[in-house]
């Protein structure tokens, strides 16, 4: 499974690089894409992310330089800043999503159809299992 997980890691970064952004931009850029349209908080993507506020500080102005995200003063309480994806962002974000597909789509083709489903069925099993034990107290 290391050797799997190391190969479709290895296929993501190449796909990323060919539209220009490392993983951790595209991780960003997805967040924020996910929220159709919504903004978001530094604090509230730090969390979905995982990262401390100073890191996820440096991430949003690595992807406010890039043109790709930008930060948005709350009109209501002027304490509060958004982030939100720009139009560039978007595509960028979007052209990552098709890359990507395209390499996981190649590295499926393997499988036949009902394999494909077969997988895809356990690979979700196991991530809730997963998730669910994480979010579980011990």
């Amino acid at each position: 499974m290391q050797l799997l997980v190391k190969h479709v890691r290895l296929a993501k970064e190449a796909a990323l690089a060919e539209v220009g952004i490392q993983d951790f931009e595209f991780e960003t850029l997805h967040r924020l894409a996910a929220r159709d349209s919504r903004r978001a908080t530094p604090s509230e993507l730090a969390n979905e992310l995982m990262l401390s506020p100073a890191g996820m500080t440096g991430r949003i102005d690595t992807l406010e330089k890039a043109g790709l995200v930008r930060r948005i003063r709350s009109e209501e309480d002027r304490r509060r800043v958004d982030v939100a994806l720009t139009g560039k962002g978007h595509e960028r974000w979007k052209a990552a999503m098709d890359v990507r597909a395209t390499a996981e789509a190649s590295m499926v083709a393997a499988l036949e159809p009902g394999e494909q489903e077969t997988l895809d069925g356990l690979l979700k099993r196991m991530l809730v299992t997963v998730e669910t034990a994480r979010r579980s107290p011990a």
